[in-house]
């Protein structure tokens, strides 16, 4: 049993390094519309109880925001 969790762990910070690595060349544009993206999806799941469409509806929505969204100067 502690071999598979020393296994999904290390899986787990593999993705994670991973994940972070792949954002170092976005703009700061970009990396707002995938927070709001990752941030509407969340929410929209949450409201309408893990509905798919909802999930998507708000990925798509926070997405929009995020891009919008003017980093300051």
């Amino acid at each position: 049993m502690k071999t598979i969790k020393q296994l999904v762990m290390s899986a787990t910070l593999v993705t994670v390094a991973l994940g972070l690595g792949g954002c170092a060349g976005m703009s700061a544009q970009d990396k707002n519309t995938a927070i709001g993206a990752g941030a509407g999806a969340v929410v929209g799941g949450v409201l309408t109880g893990g509905s798919a469409v909802g999930t998507v509806g708000g990925a798509a929505v926070g997405g929009v925001i995020g891009n919008q969204v003017k980093p300051p100067k």
